[in-house]
């Protein structure tokens, strides 16, 4: 921002006024250093500092734990006596034991904060420390909605346009710690979606992967900004962090290190979370990560030829879908993927926003060729993975054990054939040919049994459909059904994000309506595909649910997009009712709660979007 321009006084200061601040001395012996070095001297002392006090502190706690272990064998050896406490005693009690907290505070303050003047109130003997007992008492400040404790569970969610990620004790609803990404050069971190890897103590450690949007992404929600889309910084990085049990790190840039910045949905192979996937719809490609060295162990692109070369048929008119493997320049060993490099589009296609680009009111260097390739899923044993394509309508099979090789095309749309055949052309390009696609999709999610596969068709046709995908062949799996609600009319209300229970009979959908409408949470039963039940009225852009791995809750953040009325609902599954909603201080497009063992990842974002 421009400084004001001040006018010059049109009188001159007495020179006689002492000035409010000293003027520094131009000596050499001047104290004060340059800002860098007075950054290093700070770190430098603050870190000498913190580990004299971490070193008094274990001398504090062994001593605490000494002088508890005696006091317990003390109260141990004494002789058992029964005593009766009545109501009348218990209050006096209390009223005496407040009376004597007040005559100690009124003496306080008599004594003038400890001054040894003797005014008539009894004071304490010596300087030293006090001899006398004192009542130590810990602290569990475990938090209830309504006589209920959510259990000892951590929630990670994204904050969306705030720039950052926060983890959420459920047992205390306490912050463990929070990242913002702006700290490490990052000015336009929109902190999109989230995967946790395994932890046996969240409360410990735990590490996940953060990817975040970048460019004209936060200029889409109207925030009232001096953001151009000619100064929108690039961002769109992949962050590895790490929470050592007091606060969060970020270990690693993966964009930096490997030339791909990719920002939409993280998923982490749930076999054994030793690999991860990114999927970027702006730019159509899909990226497998090893968890170790941050190596690509495969990236696709997913490109769209229409048959009708114009925005309003180009889709619905069919064309072709080509799938082709990507590498990293041979010479540097990066892909040239930076920031906004690669963007077919100048934002996402927001939910629902498939149509804008048809109407050609989203912008970019190529729409024509945009298929919305833009999250990739694990079956929950690892034996697949599935990318999304939401322009076509359906998801594109990928087999691991051919490193990631197009393996089959599922079509979800209620009037489409199940399947559509992928071609191999050359060793790293496969084509599917479309005649016509009845309605884009969005979000897609495997039953933790593995035994279905569903998917969101959004806008045209607004149902859930289902395939069956319990033969190992998946040119075999087959669709069984559509979940569709009778008020469901046009593009709204909108089956969104999902979460099954952990017997996979219940799914959970997030069912959107237009905000600042408040969104619910619809129950679906998976063995008839029936509804059982929906909760309305929670609030504004419901989000991705996540389930408790006891089975117990099913949390959903709202307010993903707008800054307005949000909060975490909370969803008892015994009874399907909402018991409460959680403080959440704004935007979340995500909810992950840490998993404590490997078997949970296929109840987490890796098996459902």
């Amino acid at each position: 921002m421009t400084e004001p321009t001040r006018e010059t006084p049109a009188t001159k200061v007495s020179q006689e006024v002492p000035p409010l601040v000293s003027p520094v001395s131009s000596s050499s012996e001047s104290n004060i250093p340059s800002r860098q070095g007075s950054i290093d001297e700070f770190l430098r002392r603050n870190e000498e500092v913190l580990a004299k006090d971490r070193e008094e502190f274990q001398a504090y706690l062994v001593a605490k734990h000494e002088q508890a272990t005696l006091k317990a064998k003390a109260e141990a050896a004494k002789p058992k006596v029964k005593t009766k406490m009545s109501r009348r005693t218990m209050l006096n009690v209390a009223v005496g034991t407040a009376a004597t907290a007040e005559v100690a505070v009124l003496g306080y303050h008599a004594m003038g904060g400890g001054s040894s003047s003797d005014n008539g109130i009894l004071q304490a003997a010596g300087t030293g420390a006090q001899q006398s007992p004192i009542v130590r008492e810990t602290v569990d400040s475990m938090s209830e909605l309504k006589g209920r404790g959510l259990g000892r569970w951590v929630a990670l969610l994204p904050t969306k346009m705030g720039g950052g990620t926060y983890a959420m004790d459920l047992h205390s609803n306490r912050v463990l710690a929070s990242i913002w990404y702006w700290n490490y050069g990052d000015y336009n971190p929109i902190s999109h979606h989230l995967c946790a890897f395994p932890s046996s103590d969240p409360y410990r450690d735990f590490e996940f992967v953060n990817s975040t949007q970048g460019g004209q992404n936060s200029l889409i929600y109207g925030i009232p900004t001096n953001v151009t889309a000619e100064n929108a910084p690039g961002g769109t990085n992949i962050y590895r962090v790490r929470y050592d049990g007091s606060q969060m790190q970020m270990i690693e840039n993966v964009s930096e290190t490997t030339g791909l910045g990719l920002g939409v949905h993280v998923t982490v192979n749930p076999k054994d979370a030793q690999s991860y996937f990114v999927t970027d719809g702006q730019k159509d490609i899909a990226a497998c990560f090893d968890r170790t060295t941050s190596r690509v162990k495969a990236a696709l692109r997913f490109d769209w030829e229409p048959n009708v070369p114009e925005l309003r048929n180009a889709w619905i008119k069919g064309g072709t879908l080509t799938i082709r493997k990507i590498y990293p320049d041979e010479k540097t060993g990066l892909y040239n993927y930076r920031g906004t490099k690669g963007n077919k589009i100048d934002w996402e296609m927001v939910p629902m926003g498939e149509l804008f680009v048809e109407e050609g009111s989203l912008p970019g260097e190529a729409p024509l060729t945009l298929t919305g390739a833009d999250g990739t899923i694990w079956h929950p044993e690892g034996r697949w993975a599935a990318t999304v394509v939401r322009l076509c309508g359906g998801i594109c099979i990928l087999d691991p054990e051919k490193n990631f090789e197009p393996a089959a095309f599922l079509q979800f749309n209620k009037d489409s054939q199940d399947q559509y055949k992928v071609e191999q052309v050359d060793k790293d390009t496969w084509k599917v040919v479309f005649d016509k696609i009845h309605s884009p999709g969005h979000e897609i999610g495997f039953s933790p049994d593995g035994k279905f596969l569903v998917m969101m068709n959004n806008l045209r046709e607004n149902n859930c459909s289902v395939f069956s995908c319990t033969d190992p062949d998946p040119t075999k799996w087959r669709k069984v059904a559509h979940v569709e609600d009778p008020l469901w009319r046009g593009k709204y209300p909108n089956p969104f994000h999902m979460v099954f229970s952990m017997d996979s009979s219940k799914l959970y959908l997030s069912i959107l309506h237009p905000s600042p409408a408040s969104s619910g949470i619809m129950v679906v039963d998976t063995k008839t595909w029936t509804i059982l039940k929906e909760i309305q009225g929670i609030g504004p852009d419901l989000q991705t649910p996540a389930i408790t791995y006891d089975g117990k809750y099913v949390l959903t953040p709202f307010s993903g997009f707008q800054r307005q009325s949000s909060g975490i609902a909370v969803i008892d599954t015994s009874t399907d009712t909402l018991i409460g909603i959680l403080p959440s201080n704004g935007g979340h497009h995500d909810c992950v709660i840490i998993p404590t063992k490997l078997e949970h990842m296929k109840h987490t974002r890796s098996c459902t979007l």
